[in-house]
């Protein structure tokens, strides 16, 4: 089925489109005082620490172009990790540094940089060239995060992240994105990433699109994208639901990895979730959004709130559905 067809069948059956989220949801239940919440990434981190969230680790900060002279050394001394602005979106400004060679440092897409080229790109961080709004930003360093051994088969040159929407405390969908050789080994689905719908009860793959088209099948590796287990699913789903607690703001899209090591960790949070999830999954968001507010009760735990958003998905799977 083309991509064109793929929508219709899901308007029909409740697809949420971008002026309603905005007008429902991101308006009504994202109050303005709490977008800098998420907005901000050391805000966010901060918020995570201290309610015990797992986030990556935070290695370095610069703040002003000055700092700039003290960041060189501390940029010399790592092997990997990853530059990027606190205030940016859609995954621009973001450098991945995978390990050295003689003394450059070397990118997730094979290119070769010396650390004067990663100080500009600091400066260019710091300027506010990719932050929202273009203002003046932050360049952070973290730690590089490692592909579980059960998701590397469908990633490449990348780390896979899984987006979770959680709307009012209660998660509704999810997916995870795939990183490719067209996508430049970045999680980005405008960019050329596989996205994958997870069903909420299993943890497992149900659909797979890339470019809006539906597939089976990694486009690099061959490898079969549907029914593959996110390893963790359960946890990454309560650390999601724990995050959105935090934030103040009851429509929110939480982007996590599963890391070799750590297991799910939080990366980032998002106030305007985008849509593509719904064609990920072949389901639209409405019936579960709708649901959600049917069945809502105040004062219901993280468990009771998983149990809820798992039931949800299984009573309307099949709404939305477009096979």
């Amino acid at each position: 089925m083309r991509p064109l067809q793929v929508w219709r069948a899901l308007r029909r059956e409740g697809v949420l489109g971008i002026n309603g989220r905005n007008s429902n949801y991101t308006l009504r239940w994202n109050p303005r005082r709490f977008y800098p919440n998420v907005d901000d990434k050391l805000r966010t981190k901060d918020l995570c620490a201290r309610a015990g969230i797992p986030t990556p680790l935070l290695l370095a900060v610069a703040r002003h172009h000055f700092e700039l002279r003290k960041l060189g050394p501390q940029l010399a001394r790592l092997h990997d990790f990853v530059l990027k602005p606190a205030h940016g979106a859609m995954g621009n400004g973001i450098l991945v540094i995978r390990g050295r060679d003689e003394g450059r440092f070397l990118t997730a897409s094979g290119r070769s940089l010396l650390l004067g080229d990663l100080l500009y790109h600091a400066a260019g961080i710091i300027s506010g060239l990719y932050a929202l709004g273009g203002q003046p930003d932050f360049a952070m360093v973290e730690e590089l995060l490692i592909v579980h051994p059960e998701m590397a088969a469908i990633s490449t040159d990348g780390v896979p992240d899984i987006r979770v929407v959680v709307y009012r405390g209660a998660p509704a969908m999810a997916m995870t994105r795939l990183p490719t050789h067209r996508s430049g080994g970045r999680a980005n689905i405008h960019q050329g990433a596989v996205a994958a719908g997870v069903d909420l009860g299993t943890g497992r793959t149900t659909h797979a699109i890339q470019q809006s088209r539906p597939i089976t099948v990694h486009p690099d590796s061959g490898e079969p994208l549907i029914g593959r287990e996110i390893p963790g699913f359960k946890d990454l789903l309560s650390i999601a639901v724990r995050a959105a607690d935090e934030t103040g703001l009851g429509y929110v899209g939480a982007d996590l990895v599963v890391d070799a090591q750590r297991g799910p960790v939080l990366l980032e949070m998002n106030a305007r979730p985008g849509l593509m999830v719904q064609l990920a999954n072949r389901a639209g968001l409405l019936p579960r959004l709708r649901a959600i507010d049917r069945d809502w009760q105040a004062d219901r735990s993280v468990d009771e709130r998983l149990v809820l958003g798992m039931r949800i998905a299984r009573a309307t799977t099949g709404a939305g559905s477009a096979s």
